[in-house]
């Protein structure tokens, strides 16, 4: 089949962007609908990894002519008990009487009268897997008339393209997910994290740090972005990552970015092991906010580490918020002397040297992250 500069434009070029939309690759159904004049069609996408219960994400589009009309009910069409999606070869075109149950004429009747009924007269199934990753499944349906050799030539030819993309997609899904796994983590003990270039622009930001600070971009917007600093602040930070650049491994600073002076900006020479074509920061910037965990998660973590009761627990918990032996019991309604009782308690079962030990190693547990 001879590629057009229409097919690079409308099929194939979306197939690469489609895996930055959400949901992914609607462009791409748009136009594959037009070019192969089907009236309706869905993309239905299972990550191999997500649970029984989890809703795949199906993406319904239709024709102008037929805006009007229901979207295709994906679980009605898999419950006709068809030729099993799972067991279809990847990458290979089959039409709807391929799908009918032949070994048995009432199953077959049956699965066409409601095809009938839901206006599925003719169809195309494609599926394509990423191995160990993703399957996907395209149903494209027609009412009145089969679908042409050119539309069945158009939907084989995209396949291996296709396949390519749900990889892709599925990479993709897997960097997403090491990013939310530790944006989540930084979040639960308030930090905040930003990459600079040399001359003190922002190169990316997460959520924490885009939430607490300001951003204005450079007049060349090519160039990113510059935290809305005083003129002071701003010399000091380009200063600092100017140095940083040129500095050894393990270089750090420390500036405060806030008038009042109650949040401070640490600075390090980035180090980051990033692997193929990428731009490489110059410093990486810390942030911390005054955020405590959730008390009572962090109380039945404690307890399980250590092997403490739960009030046990609430009172080591209490002293690493800062609170005293004293004080820490008053709230728990323990008597000054049972407050120092529990805490011999909680010192021995611990292995802790003392008030300071035991704060330490609650904090550098996984107490702070609950």
């Amino acid at each position: 089949m001879t590629f057009l500069p229409a097919d690079q434009r409308e099929l194939f070029l979306p197939l690469i962007d489609g895996i930055h939309e959400n949901p992914p690759w609607s462009a791409f159904m748009r136009n594959l609908v037009a070019r192969t004049y089907a009236r309706r069609a869905f993309m239905l996408i299972q990550l191999a990894n997500a649970p029984a219960d989890h809703e795949p994400t199906v993406l319904h589009i239709a024709a102008p002519r037929a805006a009007h009309e229901p979207p295709l009910e994906f679980r009605q069409i898999f419950g006709l008990g068809l030729h099993p999606f799972g067991r279809l070869r990847p990458e290979r075109v089959y039409s709807l009487d391929e799908m009918l149950d032949h070994d048995r004429p009432g199953q077959r009747a049956r699965q066409r009268a409601v095809l009938d009924e839901i206006g599925v007269r003719y169809g195309r199934w494609l599926r394509i897997a990423a191995p160990g990753a993703a399957d996907a499944w395209l149903v494209l349906v027609r009412e009145r008339e089969d679908f042409t050799a050119s539309a069945v030539s158009t939907l084989s030819a995209i396949a291996p393209h296709f396949a390519a993309a749900l990889r892709t997609f599925c990479a993709l899904v897997a960097q997403r997910l090491q990013t939310a796994l530790a944006q989540a983590s930084l979040e639960h003990i308030g930090v905040g994290q930003l990459a600079f270039d040399a001359a003190g622009r922002v190169m990316a930001a997460d959520p924490q740090a885009e939430k607490r600070l300001g951003f204005s971009a450079e007049p060349d917007v090519a160039l990113g972005r510059r935290l809305q600093l005083s003129p002071e602040t701003s010399r000091q930070l380009e200063a600092c990552c100017a140095e940083l650049a040129r500095a050894p491994a393990g270089s750090t600073a420390t500036l405060p970015i806030n008038d009042h002076r109650d949040l401070w900006l640490l600075l390090r020479k980035a180090e980051l092991a990033l692997e193929g074509p990428h731009a490489p920061p110059a410093a990486i910037g810390t942030l911390r906010m005054n955020h405590r965990e959730n008390s009572r998660a962090a109380i039945d973590a404690i307890a399980a580490i250590h092997g403490l009761s739960k009030q046990e627990a609430a009172l080591a918990h209490a002293l690493s918020m800062g609170e005293s032996i004293v004080e820490a019991g008053q709230r728990l309604h323990l008597t000054p002397e049972t407050a120092r009782n529990y805490s011999k308690r909680i010192y021995a079962k611990t292995g802790a040297r003392g008030q300071v030990d035991l704060v330490r190693m609650i904090l550098s547990g996984l107490a702070p992250f609950c």
